[in-house]
């Protein structure tokens, strides 16, 4: 067999060539792949003993940008079109729960599917003209270095396959990321071209974010277990600030580095920085700055960890939730407002205090109007938890209706 060398003008050729059966490598994005009609399974055999590749391994189905998936999964997640959207054509390949229609050699035997949109005009326009998934693992022999080039291609399998398209040297020259998300939590199963930090902060981005905030003895608590009861992740960033207190070397050190004296052998010492900064508001504006860039750093990492889990609902619970910025982050900001003496009698109990230490701590926090104003919502707790509790949930339906 003569294996023919094609250029942008031999696209009819090559998707004629794939569409009978035959064996074409093709540019992508990565490296060259060894394309046949991917729902083809005697091509897809030659694949397979062309490569020298186990058959117990799956291939992936590489598809046009305009083609769709759904004619080959059974179902397709929103996080998988949120990743499609973004990333593709380009160098991530996802794998899918498979419909029949796609032939069991290709999916090794089991139920799953793999679907890549490679990042290249040549084959991009292959792909259109013949109006088909090629099956296309790299053009190389199993083991070998995944080729980067036609002359490459050639290398390997000059006379053993019909043609190679020459689409010049590939830009990146490294595999597809491969990410499973045909169940929860999705995993990365060949870290390649495209970062998982990457795959997991566009995933982030699209989670739906509700902000809670208001003072102590509102009734977050009780809100934020209705969101949990809802399936959303909770990120109560006081309880985050504390464990960060203790884990956090480097905001310690830009403690320390600002407000000298405060952190001892590794150890904030509380009772220094307070007198340092709660008498100057200069300095707890500087203090809040740091604490504020790192608290929202860790949301951010909780919130990509979240979104790898699968998950599609997280609420940050934080009283300095819009002054820090987070707010912005979310879809709506909530605020939880009580009476006065509500809110005292509530912290007396729940806490163990007298009153004037309890009226001390609501004094020295934002009063109602400030979150009136602040927030886009705002739920009032004047009345019994079971009350209470009803007109969360009701709000939050409300907010999360279109999620």
């Amino acid at each position: 067999m003569e294996t023919k060398i094609l250029n942008e003008n031999g696209i009819n050729e090559a998707a004629r060539l794939i569409a009978s059966g035959e064996l074409v490598a093709v540019p992508t994005e990565t490296v060259y792949g060894l394309a046949c009609n991917g729902l083809d399974e005697k091509a897809v055999e030659k694949v397979y003993e062309t490569k020298g590749r186990p058959e117990v391994k799956p291939l992936a189905l590489m598809l046009h940008k305009g083609a769709s998936v759904t004619r080959y999964c059974t179902s397709v997640p929103r996080q998988a079109r949120v990743l499609m959207q973004k990333f593709w054509p380009g160098p991530l390949t996802i794998v899918l729960n498979s419909k029949d229609i796609v032939p069991d050699i290709v999916r090794a035997g089991g139920k799953t599917v793999a679907l890549r949109c490679p990042d290249h005009p040549l084959t991009q326009a292959i792909l259109k003209k013949a109006r088909l998934p090629f099956a296309a693992p790299s053009a190389n022999p199993s083991g070998e270095k995944s080729p980067v080039t036609a002359q490459d291609v050639l290398g390997y399998f000059n006379g053993r396959i019909a043609a190679v398209v020459d689409g010049g040297e590939c830009g990146i020259g490294r595999e597809s990321t491969i990410i499973d998300m045909s169940g929860t939590p999705f995993k990365i199963l060949r870290q390649g071209a495209l970062p998982e930090e990457d795959i997991a902060a566009a995933l982030a981005d699209e989670l739906t974010v509700i902000g809670i905030t208001g003072g102590t003895g509102c009734g977050k608590t009780t809100a934020l277990r209705e969101l949990e009861s809802m399936g959303a992740l909770v990120i109560d960033c006081d309880a985050l600030y504390h464990e960060m207190v203790e884990e956090n070397t480097q905001m310690l050190s830009e403690i320390d580095r600002v407000f000298p004296g405060t952190v001892v052998d590794g150890k904030l010492d509380r009772k220094a920085l307070g007198a340092t900064v709660f008498s100057n508001e200069a300095a707890l504006t500087d203090l809040n700055s740091i604490t504020h860039h790192y608290i929202s750093v860790e949301v951010e990492k909780k919130l990509r960890e979240w979104a790898m889990q699968g998950g599609k609902i997280a609420a940050v619970d934080a009283i300095a939730l819009i002054e820090s910025g987070l707010g912005k982050r979310c879809k709506a900001v909530i605020g939880i407002v009580a009476e006065k003496t509500i809110r005292i009698e509530r912290i007396m109990k729940r806490d163990g205090i007298s009153y004037e230490y309890a009226l001390m701590r609501v004094a020295a926090q934002y009063p109602n109007e400030y979150f009136e104003q602040k927030c886009e919502y705002v739920l009032r707790n004047n009345g019994t938890e079971t009350e209470f509790k009803r007109e969360c949930k009701k709000l939050f339906k409300e907010v999360l209706k279109n999620e």
